[in-house]
């Protein structure tokens, strides 16, 4: 294990709690650089089997990193290619869709005069206001870089993904090189495991993504739903989110079936399958082929996907499972650091058949009295 020399307790906590305030300092300030370089990261690992199997079969390099990403550009445009044509049967029926909204709309109205006294006209009055800040929202200069933004990271992802596979090697030299040569076959096993993680970690998140997109979508067929393969796959793509795209998947689609098919029947069937595809998901799938290599405990898992969309927005949450992931195997080899560890992993003492927290059992003071001392 990585060892480090000997300091008070106080110190070395003082100076974690510091690296850990610098690190997310960093990643908030530096986000538009960093956040690319980390999803670029991730595919690269992911993609790094598909180049060692072209390489082995004689392809070059370059050829064989080409042509990787090559299979992973023809994979996402195929996905994009039936998302836009269920968009573009989305967008035949907008004037549909806009009636069924004006008429649960004027419902509302309705209700909400009926029940809080408020005339139609304050409610126009508010809703115009809210229009209103929305417009001069998007009329801002900052809305063209907010646009302008996603659009720069979509062309730096492939070349990042490209020079890192490109200088593997070197950046793992470099990474040994930091530290003292005694420590050489530690850092090999650290970076070996945290390949591993990351790579089980992607490997089983692609796997779930199809899985829950066929589930949601098959569920969504059965009740008749228009644009089922639209939504099903746009749930599984927000359900990458751990936690909170569950929930954004599904008032999404209950939005969107309602406002196409006012059904109550119909939307209650909706919940019910989007409920059922979560129980299989977080059940079955989950801990079958994404969480064997993932040991991190679900308190962790919600905190740092809080923390990580308020630092880094959507990409973020992306990243904070896999993030707190190499944080876990880096601080169970670092001896100052295994207590961090022990918080971010998902096995109590307990489990672990530690019994620190359990209170010794009292055992009770026996006196030997010799019977010769004894006086009548």
């Amino acid at each position: 294990m990585l060892s480090d020399v000997k300091r008070p307790h106080y110190h070395q906590f003082s100076l974690s709690l510091l690296s850990l305030a610098i690190i997310t300092a960093a990643v908030y300030l530096g986000q538009d650089i960093l956040v690319p370089l980390a999803m670029a990261g991730l595919l690269a690992v992911l993609l790094r089997p598909v180049e060692d199997r072209l390489m082995r079969l004689g392809i070059h390099k370059v050829i064989a990193i080409s042509l990787a990403l090559l299979l992973a550009a023809v994979v996402l445009l195929g996905t994009a290619a039936v998302l836009s044509m269920q968009l573009a049967d989305l967008t035949d029926d907008i004037p549909k869709i806009r009636q069924n909204i004006n008429d649960v709309y004027h419902e509302v109205q309705q209700w909400v005069r009926r029940e809080y006294n408020v005339s139609y006209r304050q409610q126009n009055q508010y809703i115009q206001k809210a229009q209103a800040q929305t417009l001069n929202s998007l009329q801002s200069p900052d809305t063209l870089g907010v646009i302008a933004g996603p659009l720069g990271t979509l062309t730096l992802i492939p070349i990042y993904v490209f020079l890192l596979l490109y200088y593997r090697t070197m950046l793992i030299h470099f990474v040994v090189v930091l530290f003292s040569e005694k420590y050489s076959s530690q850092v090999h096993e650290v970076m070996t495991e945290i390949k591993g993680v990351i790579q089980s970690y992607m490997v089983g998140l692609l796997f779930e993504t199809v899985a829950v997109a066929i589930l949601n979508t098959v569920g969504l067929l059965i009740l008749n739903v228009q644009y089922a393969a639209l939504l099903g796959i746009m749930a599984a793509i927000l359900n990458l989110i751990p936690y909170i795209g569950g929930l954004v998947a599904t008032a999404l689609t209950v939005l969107i079936t309602f406002s196409n098919q006012p059904d109550v029947p119909i939307v209650l069937g909706v919940v019910g399958v989007f409920l059922f595809v979560q129980f299989i998901d977080n059940n079955v799938l989950v801990p079958l082929i994404v969480a064997s290599k993932v040991r991190v405990n679900a308190l962790v898992s919600i905190v740092g996907v809080l923390i990580g969309g308020a630092v880094a927005g959507v990409s973020g949450m992306f990243l904070s499972i896999p993030a707190i992931a190499i944080m876990k195997v880096i601080f169970d080899r670092v001896e100052s650091l295994r207590a961090w560890g022990i918080l971010l992993g998902d096995q109590t003492p307990e489990e672990m058949g530690n019994n620190l927290l359990r209170l010794p059992k009292r055992r009770r003071k026996v006196i030997i009295i010799d019977p010769s001392e004894m006086t009548e």
